[in-house]
């Protein structure tokens, strides 16, 4: 039998395996259930990818991300290795045809999203399957105490029940002792092999400083960066100007938010990782699955809502193990932010009763009906017609999800899709008679090839862009060319669809799951008080702060970070008496900020504040109505 170092040098290239693989890819060889808790860039994925291989039959993969999922996939297909992933959006024959290719095609690998294992038509034909092993990716979001938790991965249990000998592996990045106990309890497993590695990267610098010009800060840290970096950014708005910000100042950037096209992510992704543009701004939608070892800073200028997904994000840093920084710039009003819109707009049960009746409302839903239908939603519409609080309705939809009430998927960028089914002397005649037509119609033709032929995805942003009209133009254009039978047409204009999975009973629905909305509630509260108890503790080394919180006991301070590195830039005698002099000589030039000094100086930051407090004290240099120093 080839062994799993075999497997790994064939498929990856490797000659060993990272700190704790060996240990969980034999113990799931072994036929035991394992955890694994691996840190973000611990490869997890070849913990249970390596012993698939290397046994008989096919590994069922169950994850929560669609992307992580085509992404995981198609990375194993660049290899030579069969593998497919079944999610949602999908015809009952198509998902007919996929489970036939798994079960009979000699397929490895089968990723599945949780709510698949609903159907019955899924679990009939895993029964049938030569199973090897069950992975469980994410498996903190079966806890209800868990980042992310989804109600649906309680369906996972189905997987021990038509295959009660196979090993389970659970891994995950981010699980605290109470979340690891419960994660084992859900998954039902069997006296597991719990493996765990130390969350603390050695190379990784964690700063947290509070900054009241954040531009200038991320400036002075990227500009000369020579590897890459990721911002992060609470918000699509933040990320488009944050990008254009930076590229003005002269630092290589795009952005990258859940609301950009397929073909654009591609492109920026790309881009970013040829070190065509040094700097990816992002939403929390950019990281799953994203493997770029040269990472050397990851900054977040807006509050992490959780400790979980900041130590996810800042673990994007310096995969390379070469040196490599995390930082978070705040303000005292980020604060107020993260309390207004994490804490202040947490729905109650009275809230999610509310928003659950209007939604049927809103898609005129009778008492009893509604189990399993989908519905394009448009948020803002919603929000508009009812006049609720954005944050607030976002929240309450987000518990509903979270509680399998309904299902909320985010759909934004998805394109439209456009057959032409004339010649294109009738097109052309027909463009000859409506100048907008014509327009809109050629732009399309230029950007998109086949499209007589078959139907084709378009991205109607991008045709506005190009052809230079409103974007209801061209709805309307389409609509009516679609009258005129010249095209077949599939519009997507709106940014969701909403599915609910139990029939309309109003608040008897909410009645049951109250106790778990407020549980929900106190999980939010607890992880924010933890975010600002991270930033506002000053005395504790930070990476000790991280690695306790996930139940690492580790007394050894990391020396590195920006609370050791404080400890250590104390201001020696004869250090205060030539920084004293050299800003002396730069004030008798001019008034100057503290900013202009330190650009001048060689001397850390912190050592040149230092000085100017003493220099202040002494009356030796003053302070005028502009900051500047002078004498």
């Amino acid at each position: 039998m080839i062994t799993p170092l075999q497997i790994l040098e064939k498929y990856w290239g490797f000659s060993s395996f990272k700190s704790k693989q060996e240990e969980i890819i034999t113990s799931v060889l072994d036929g035991k259930d394992t955890v694994a808790l691996l840190p973000t860039g611990g490869g997890k994925s070849i913990c249970f990818q390596v012993p698939a291989l290397t046994l008989d039959g096919i590994c069922i993969v169950v994850s929560p991300l669609v992307a992580l999922m085509t992404d995981q996939v198609k990375n194993l297909q660049q290899k030579g290795i069969k593998a497919l992933a079944i999610s949602g959006g999908i015809s009952f024959n198509e998902l007919s045809t996929l489970l036939d290719n798994a079960l009979y095609g000699n397929y490895k690998f089968l990723y599945l999203s949780p709510e698949r294992l609903q159907q019955e038509i899924v679990q009939n034909v895993i029964k049938q399957m030569h199973v090897n092993c069950i992975a469980v990716d994410e498996a903190h979001c079966i806890s209800q105490w868990g980042n992310d938790f989804r109600p649906a991965y309680k369906n996972i249990v189905l997987l021990r029940q038509l295959h009660p000998l196979v090993p389970i592996i659970a891994v995950t990045a981010t699980a605290t002792p109470t979340v690891l106990q419960d994660t084992i309890e859900q998954l039902t497993l069997e006296l597991p092999n719990v493996v765990k590695d130390s969350f603390t990267r050695k190379n990784i610098s964690y700063q947290v400083l509070k900054e009241t010009d954040k531009l200038y800060r991320l400036q002075q840290l990227l500009q000369k960066n020579t590897g890459s970096a990721i911002v992060y950014v609470r918000s699509r708005k933040s990320a488009a100007e944050v990008s254009q910000q930076l590229n003005s100042l002269g630092i290589s950037s795009t952005f990258y938010h859940g609301g950009i096209s397929v073909v654009d992510k591609n492109k920026r992704l790309d881009d970013w990782r040829n070190g065509r543009v040094s700097t990816m701004v992002a939403t929390n939608a950019f990281g799953m699955g994203i493997d770029h070892p040269t990472v050397r800073f990851v900054v977040h200028i807006q509050l992490p809502e959780s400790i979980e997904s900041y130590f996810q994000e800042a673990g994007r840093a310096g995969r390379d193990g070469n040196p490599a920084t995390a930082i978070i710039l705040y303000s005292d009003y980020d604060k107020t932010i993260l309390q207004r819109q994490f804490i202040d707009s947490l729905p109650t049960p009275s809230d999610v009763k509310k928003l659950y009746r209007t939604l049927h409302n809103y898609f005129h839903i009778p008492y009893g009906e509604g189990e399993f239908t989908q519905h394009s939603f448009s948020f803002s519409e919603f929000c508009k017609t009812y006049k609720l609080n954005s944050i607030h309705t976002y929240n309450g939809l987000t518990t509903l999800d979270r509680l399998g009430i309904i299902q909320l998927s985010k759909e934004f960028g998805r394109k439209s899709s456009i057959r032409f089914i004339v010649s294109s002397e009738r097109l052309l005649s027909y463009f000859s008679t409506d100048v907008q037509a014509s327009v809109i119609g050629k732009t399309i033709l230029r950007l998109y090839g086949g499209i007589f032929e078959t139907p084709t995805g378009v991205n109607l942003d991008l045709v506005v862009k190009k052809s230079g009209q409103h974007i209801n133009d061209v709805i309307s254009v389409l609509k009516k060319m679609e009258r005129d039978l010249l095209l077949e047409l599939t519009l997507h204009v709106t940014d969701a669809s909403l599915t609910f999975l139990v029939p309309r009973e109003d608040d008897k629905t909410i009645n049951v799951v109250a106790k778990e909305i407020n549980v929900l509630n106190d999980k939010k509260k607890a992880q924010v008080t933890s975010v600002l108890a991270y930033i506002e503790n000053t005395s504790e080394c930070r990476s000790l702060q991280l690695v306790h919180y996930f139940g690492e006991e580790n007394t050894v301070p990391c020396g590195i970070c920006s609370v050791c590195a404080s400890e250590t830039s104390e201001v020696t005698k004869k250090e205060a008496v030539a920084i004293s002099e050299k800003i002396k000589v730069l004030l008798k030039e001019a008034p100057r900020s503290s900013r202009e000094l330190s650009e001048k100086l060689t001397f850390t930051e912190a050592k040149i504040t230092t000085v100017l407090h003493l220099l202040i004290a002494a009356e030796a240099v003053k302070l005028n109505s502009k900051n500047q120093y002078y004498i």
